[in-house]
């Protein structure tokens, strides 16, 4: 479970169903923490998650289109090591993805025990994004199944060590439109347009009830939304760094204890005069 006062702030509350609920900005009152300190303290903490290898992180985030999502992610993976962390993106299931169970294709790119992986979008576009636009049109999908199949797959994996963070990026409605023009704009961004993002602009209110209805049924204790303010990205990133960052210090506070009989065997042989 993420266990932060940071994380408390924005987490997803049943009784609030509709994501037009929750800020877009953060107000005037709320402190948002700076970017680069957050930023330092996931480097320090993830390298200690990685020396540890006794926890894993799994963060998802989910968002409409030029909410942030890549932005995000390589902001943060700019303080990590390499060696203990990954990201991967999923786009519409293909091929032998679509040929298995939704859950199929997720399981390879879970973080193992020491690691911190990023999901770009995750499992969760099987009852967001698939409501719309089906994989297999003649299949039935049962939808209430599918919820059910997720929250005991999350419960599994937090059971054997993984913390979830799952975030929605919640865009207005008037900052999404001014992104998306922005972005046909620019030409080294144009080329993530396709046919499909026009009926997706169009069928926005349909696309955000089914992600309102997914987020209700599959907010968990062990797993739960957390709905993060995203019409100032630059805010956004502060706030997620800052829970990120205490998740990790939480999970990993110390290096693993040195073994001093070793240590002190290797430094006499360092120190032969040869």
């Amino acid at each position: 479970m993420v266990d932060t006062d940071d994380a408390k702030t924005w987490f997803f509350e049943p009784e609030r169903r509709s994501l037009a609920d929750y800020p877009c900005k953060v107000n005037d009152r709320q402190e948002v923490p700076p970017l680069k300190p957050s930023l330092k303290r996931i480097g320090e903490y993830q390298r200690r998650l990685w020396a540890n290898g006794q926890k894993a992180v799994l963060l998802i985030v989910h968002g409409p289109d030029a909410c942030g999502k890549d932005s995000l992610i390589r902001t943060l993976a700019a303080y990590m090591d390499p060696a203990g962390f990954r990201s991967w993106s999923f786009s519409r299931p293909t091929g032998l993805e679509a040929a298995h169970d939704f859950l199929w294709r997720v399981v390879p790119s879970l973080p193992a025990l020491g690691e911190l992986v990023a999901f770009n979008r995750s499992h969760h576009e099987a009852v967001m994004a698939e409501k719309l636009w089906p994989v297999r049109e003649e299949s039935h999908y049962d939808w209430p199944a599918r919820y059910a199949a997720i929250r005991a797959f999350e419960r599994h994996l937090v059971q054997e060590g993984t913390t979830i963070i799952k975030v929605w990026l919640n865009v207005s409605p008037e900052k999404h439109r001014h992104r998306l023009l922005k972005r046909l704009d620019k030409p080294r961004k144009r080329w993530k347009f396709d046919r499909s993002d026009v009926e997706g602009w169009e069928r926005r209110h349909e696309y955000l009830s089914a992600v309102e209805e997914a987020i209700a049924a599959t907010h968990t204790p062990e797993a739960p939304w957390l709905i993060i303010p995203d019409d100032k990205k630059k805010v956004a990133r502060a706030l997620i760094a800052s829970i990120l960052a205490e998740q990790l210090e939480l999970l990993a506070p110390d290096y693993p204890p040195e073994d001093d009989e070793v240590l002190e065997r290797y430094r006499k042989l360092l120190e032969v005069d040869t």
